[in-house]
């Protein structure tokens, strides 16, 4: 039996280049762009930008919290990634350093900053003060994740390591190729419960192109290609 696919509603040409972070406030998207480096707030359906704003460096990912958004931020030669707030009458404010300067998407539960390390494999939950206070082991590189309904929706797969094992069900060929080659982006949608223990890791649908970045409007998925300059919107397969 095939793996199912997710369900695409619309692909459109994004309206910067290199569409990186993207997050939904409740009203309306925002998007970085990694090659131009300036943050957006667009239009509810993604295609206008309405505002746009110069950061102290690349903005690999942002999520909204509370009346203000929270976004990762790389600086320097070596991008060193590093968690600000943001809101339009304060600007940026940096708040720490990411775990070994690593880091990257980001999600919130409400209360609590989730921070995902690509390389790691692993979903980092802060507490007020930036400490780690959680890790959750995804099982695989993580391009993006964010909550709906108290669980966690998480792009996860390969950009440059074949995976060892996939957890979530027998390792079929649609799910599992260890022979795929570097380069060859695989990914897939998965949902975990972060009230467990040891949450299960359970993949829902493939992706089929190299997803940057997850958010969620109340109905559907969003992602970016960013190779392509193209954002998506999607929901899961029945």
């Amino acid at each position: 039996m095939e793996f199912p696919t997710i369900t695409e509603r619309k692909r459109f040409p994004s309206p910067a280049v290199t569409p990186q972070a993207l997050a939904w406030d409740g009203r309306q998207l925002w998007m970085s762009s990694r090659d131009l480096g300036f943050l957006y707030k667009l239009d509810g359906d993604g295609t206008k930008i309405l505002e746009e704003v110069d950061p102290p460096g690349v903005v690999w990912a942002a999520v909204q919290t509370n009346g203000a958004m929270h976004v990762t931020i790389g600086k320097g030669l070596n991008d060193d990634r590093y968690v600000y707030r943001y809101d339009g009458k304060n600007g940026f404010t940096k708040l720490f350093a990411c775990p070994d300067l690593t880091g990257s998407y980001l999600s919130y539960d409400g209360e609590n900053l989730y921070l995902s390390q690509w390389y790691e494999q692993r979903i980092l939950k802060f507490d007020k003060t930036g400490k780690v206070v959680r890790k959750i082991d995804i099982g695989a590189e993580i391009c993006g994740h964010t909550f709906v309904n108290g669980a966690i929706y998480v792009l996860r797969g390969t950009e440059n390591v074949p995976r060892p094992q996939y957890a979530g069900g027998p390792p079929t060929p649609e799910r599992f190729r260890s022979g795929a080659k570097p380069g060859e982006e695989q990914w897939w949608i998965a949902r975990l419960n972060p009230a467990d223990e040891r949450p299960e890791v359970v993949d829902l649908a493939k992706v089929p192109f190299a997803a940057r970045s997850l958010t969620f409007d109340g109905e559907n998925f969003w992602s970016n290609h960013r190779a392509a300059n193209e954002t998506i919107y999607f929901s899961l397969p029945n």
